[in-house]
């Protein structure tokens, strides 16, 4: 660790706040039940949801939260927690409020979580009708042996009637969440679930591999799970899978057709600023002077619900040092096949290109990186290497 760096006291870098694009998150908290492998501020539902109350403290949240912005909203994600709990009316009143100030870019995308067994075909028309134009749902797995085992809520029909019931209500933008690597899954029984996702014909496809986080039922107490070597069988077949099928892979776990990216998270991985509200909410924002800062909200529904529209809602709020933003936009962009541009660095982060090249040389003399005079990626070999990598560089 370079305890100069840590110490230091230079004024942070300043980056080009017009050429950094804006997106929205919006943290919606509660589900109808708590999985045991999830570690996201989400919370059990009460039995009667407080719908109205939390909206308008993400209202008045939001009032400070775009204080000074002038610049368009290119995307917005209602995330959670299960977002498809709340009414198309409340996702609706959000979507106006952003609309009314700094305002949403023509082809913003909008995107909604929604889980299986928590929706039906006319919430998928109400949502489009309100303005959402994207959504993501969260298959996980398409064995009803492996949903039981994962804690969720609903079944295999479940899952493929959401996704024929979201195509029938006009997304074309359409996620499908799958995860491998899950308690009972055979090699044979996740190509199953690749195979029938693809004949759905979603866009994107978000393929990740179960991990068990700390503070986490399955961290407690761990299911048994698939031997390493059969998760890597599994993991390089499905790919290929995908591949096949026309989908190519752009990010760690993230596969699209053509034109099918998430843009919203692509703005997360290529450093750009999100504005954040709802309970425990994080952004990241590019200040009018160039610094950049961090933020984040109180993370308890009922002691946000409470402080929102006030400074106590906010628990974090830190400007980023010139370390900071270097690791930062690495630990994003290096996720992307396309890795990082010299455009976007420079850009978004005030920093100097070849200053950074200096610091990654270990890395590419390894040939773990590639690096051309406007971009650095992993290299085929680094792209295995991913966490040796940012390890190396963590300040």
């Amino acid at each position: 660790m370079n305890t100069a760096e840590t110490v230091s006291t230079e004024p942070a870098p300043r980056a080009e706040r017009d050429a950094v694009p804006l997106s929205v998150y919006v943290h919606l908290p509660w589900c109808v039940r708590k999985c045991p492998y999830c570690d996201f501020n989400s919370h059990r539902a009460p039995d009667t949801l407080p719908e109205t109350r939390y909206i308008e403290a993400v209202l008045a949240d939001w009032e400070i939260a775009r204080a000074d912005e002038t610049r368009p909203i290119e995307t917005i994600f209602f995330g959670g927690g299960t977002p498809s709990l709340f009414s198309a009316e409340s996702i609706g009143r959000i979507l106006a409020a952003l609309d009314a100030g700094p305002g949403l870019a023509t082809d913003c995308e909008i995107t909604l979580e929604a889980n299986p067994g928590t929706t039906e075909h006319s919430r998928f028309a109400d949502l489009r009708a309100a303005g959402v134009n994207r959504l993501s749902l969260g298959i996980q797995s398409l064995d009803d042996h492996c949903l039981r085992e994962l804690g969720r809520i609903h079944g295999a029909r479940d899952a493929l009637n959401a996704i024929d019931d979201a195509q029938d209500a006009g997304f074309t933008a359409l996620n499908c969440d799958l995860m491998y690597g899950l308690p009972g899954q055979t090699p044979a029984s996740a190509m199953a679930d690749v195979k029938q996702i693809v004949a759905r014909d979603p866009g994107h496809i978000s393929y990740y591999q179960l991990t068990l986080e700390p503070n986490t039922p399955f961290h407690k107490h761990p299911p048994a799970l698939p031997a390493d070597d059969t998760v890597a069988d599994i993991f390089e077949a499905g790919s290929q899978r995908l591949t096949t099928a026309g989908y190519a892979q752009y990010e760690v776990s993230a596969w699209a057709r053509d034109g099918a990216i998430c843009r919203h998270n692509d703005n997360y991985w290529r450093f750009g600023d999100y504005l954040a509200i709802g309970a425990g909410a994080h952004g990241k924002q590019t200040r009018a002077d160039g610094t950049i800062e961090r933020t984040a909200r109180l993370r308890w529904p009922t002691g946000y619900m409470t402080a929102a529209g006030q400074p106590a809602a906010i628990t974090e709020h830190r400007t980023l040092t010139a370390t900071d933003i270097r690791f930062e936009c690495l630990l994003g962009a290096l996720r992307r096949r396309d890795g990082l541009t010299r455009s976007d660095y420079e850009h978004r982060t005030g920093l100097d290109w070849s200053a950074l090249l200096a610091h990654l040389s270990g890395a590419i003399d390894r040939g773990l990186l590639e690096v051309s005079p406007d971009r650095v990626r992993a290299s085929e070999r680094g792209w295995y290497f991913l966490d040796t990598i940012l390890a190396e560089l963590l300040p």
